[in-house]
């Protein structure tokens, strides 16, 4: 068995976006994982399974939507790739408070030219650096009224992403470890 994250978009940031835990580790279990627990109400779930990454993402999406009429990415992560985020992070030397350290996860590697053409915002103190289906952030003003947010990064780069903040990858590499 091995130990997964899977981190669903925009759960219960705003009216509309409502999704009990309760019910995330329902369908997760449904769906033959074990040993479910939820992360803070934000659409994070750890669990176990023989199961392929991609194949479990697809399929609790499709739950979501069939049973409870929500139709959210789902990227999923193993324990492993978590661990090895927490080793590669280049900002960890320059900013203490993991609020401002966040990291954006992407159903897939970006298309290289996306990659090279994105910049931040004129007047932002942003900063970002890719690792393959990962994008380390570092936001020195905060995140919360960032021009260079999860919506604007998705188009440009034309994946479905989903971020996390620094505090909060490091729960989840701890869950997902054992």
């Amino acid at each position: 068995m091995t130990r997964y994250v899977a981190l669903l978009r925009g759960v219960n940031v705003g009216a509309g976006t409502e999704l009990a835990m309760p019910e995330l580790s329902r369908i997760v279990t449904g769906l033959g994982g074990t040993d479910v627990r939820t992360y803070l109400r934000s659409g994070n779930v750890v669990f176990a399974s023989e199961a392929d990454p991609d194949r479990l993402a697809g399929r609790i999406r499709r739950s979501l939507a069939d049973e409870l009429a929500r139709d959210v990415p789902v990227l999923v992560r193993s324990g492993a790739e978590l661990a090895a985020l927490l080793d590669g992070n280049p900002y960890l030397g320059v900013q203490s408070d993991e609020v401002k350290l966040l990291v954006g996860f992407l159903a897939e590697p970006p298309d290289p030219a996306r990659v090279a053409a994105l910049t931040v915002p004129e007047g932002e103190t942003a900063e970002f650096t890719f690792a393959g289906r990962e994008l380390y952030l570092h936001y020195p003003d905060g995140f919360g009224r960032s021009r260079f947010s999860n919506a604007l990064l998705e188009r440009r780069l034309a994946v479905a992403m989903t971020i996390r903040n620094w505090r909060t990858v490091r729960a989840l590499a701890e869950l997902t470890a054992g």
